[in-house]
């Protein structure tokens, strides 16, 4: 039977009330290894968390991990040699290694036999989320893909095209095209993204968080609704108050899959049967009665982009976007209780205290908010995220480096939990050395702040 937030005839309210949870500060605790039955190699051997994680769970750290959105593409040159060889996104973001033979892209275990003979082949997924960590050593490595990547896998076609961007080749607006949208199987839709998220794992080990995302119901929406990109949303807001019924139905569908997708993301695919199947039951290994399992398979956090749900007024984010967070947020916690998870909203001024009541471990603030009010508004239980303007980037190394100091100072002054980010993505155009020294300053931003 299909689950629904809300009842047929009116939309329930979302009160944007924040619930106090006590000892929120260190809610997040995140497993170093998780087995059935540890290998002999590896047996008593527990590396350290690296920083990210250690500072979530709010241990005493010297410094706040810094990562970027968009940190790896189109301003980086090596991306962009990338593009000349591999001429779509989804080609380059839906497999774990490109190889070319004969014109042909080779899958992900034919790349690994041919790169164990000294052949370099790894020009895909892993490739690309790897660029800005060799490059700049940020201490969250994150998955290089799409909020629509998952879609195709609910029955939903769509394209990705240069100078256009997305294309949905039949928008859903009415109720029997719904109907039609399938849940998401992300084992056998998206295998690469678990793949992808083992590999790189592995190849950061505990110096790098690994990150996953997934887009929110609502956005997800507008693209799907609108058929690609939108300025005025003039189809989804046509149905939000026409046909309210069929936006709730296919929000529905899109949040049980968005839960399924976290989860699987979690795990990185191992052993994931069904949306209905727990965590704990999901780390089985694809084959052998006894091997074992450890906890270096997945993403160890997971943000939530809920990019244009900013251009809901207050009074419709709390029926057409908040319940779907919340009820996507509480189902990941319950079912992957260890994950940290990171809200973002783009232009989220007016929102902050709504994004507070979908209860998030990170609250991930925008560039329009004020990082002390932000704190102020949403409450310091939360650890939070960001949130320098990424337009710094294209200012004097000294401008930069002032307003990393100003960003970790406010949020070290509010006492929370800290992760440096931009308050949106790294724009297109942005001088590489600006990306360089930005990191530079936030990593040895403790050195810098002013003696107390």
């Amino acid at each position: 039977m299909q689950r629904t937030l809300l009842p047929q005839k009116q939309a329930a309210p979302f009160t944007a009330v924040q619930q106090q949870r006590p000892g929120r500060r260190c809610a997040v605790s995140v497993r170093a290894v998780a087995a059935v039955e540890a290998p002999a190699s590896t047996a008593g051997k527990v590396e350290e968390l690296p920083l990210m994680l250690r500072a979530l769970k709010g241990e005493s750290v010297e410094r706040p991990p810094v990562w970027m959105m968009r940190q790896a593409g189109r301003y980086m040159k090596v991306y962009q040699e990338l593009c000349k060889k591999h001429t779509t996104f989804r080609e380059r973001s839906e497999n774990v290694d490109i190889a070319q033979q004969g014109g042909r892209i080779m899958p992900a275990l034919c790349s690994r036999w041919m790169a164990a003979r000294g052949w370099a082949l790894r020009q895909g997924v892993v490739e690309v989320s790897l660029q800005p960590w060799r490059a700049f050593q940020p201490d969250g490595v994150i998955l290089f893909s799409d909020i629509l990547t998952p879609i195709a896998g609910m029955n939903i076609p769509f394209d990705i095209t240069a100078g256009k961007g997305p294309v949905i080749f039949d928008p859903i607006r009415t109720m029997d095209q719904v109907k039609a949208v399938t849940p998401l199987v992300p084992q056998e839709s998206v295998p690469f993204v678990g793949e992808a998220l083992t590999q790189l794992r592995q190849e950061v080990g505990s110096q790098s968080t690994v990150l996953g995302f997934v887009g929110a119901p609502f956005t997800l929406a507008t693209y799907i609704v609108e058929g690609g990109m939108s300025k005025n949303y003039t189809h989804i807001k046509k149905l939000m108050f026409s046909e309210p019924l069929v936006l709730h139905g296919l929000l529905q569908k899109l949040a049980d899959s968005v839960v399924t997708y976290i989860k699987y993301q979690g795990i990185g695919g191992l052993g994931l049967k069904s949306a209905g199947q727990g965590y704990e039951e999901s780390l089985v290994l694809l084959a052998g009665k006894q091997a074992a399992v450890t906890a270096d398979a997945g993403a160890q956090a997971v943000q939530i982009f809920d990019s244009w749900a900013a251009n809901l007024s207050p009074m419709d984010f709390d029926v057409f976007a908040g319940p779907y967070l919340h009820y996507i947020i509480k189902e990941a916690k319950e079912q992957c209780p260890d994950l940290p998870i990171i809200l973002y909203i783009s232009g989220s001024g007016a929102l902050l205290e709504r994004m507070a009541a979908c209860n998030p471990d990170i609250i991930s603030l925008c560039n329009t908010v004020d990082m002390t009010e932000g704190i102020a508004r949403c409450g310091s239980q939360f650890a939070y995220q960001g949130n320098m303007d990424p337009g710094v980037l294209f200012g004097s190394h000294e401008t930069i480096e002032a307003r990393v100091i100003d960003t970790v100072q406010k949020a070290k002054a509010a006492g929370v939990r800290h992760v440096m980010n931009l308050g949106h993505g790294v724009m297109q155009g942005t001088p590489e050395d600006h990306v360089r020294h930005f990191f530079e300053v936030a990593k040895t931003v403790h050195q810098r702040l002013p003696r107390e």
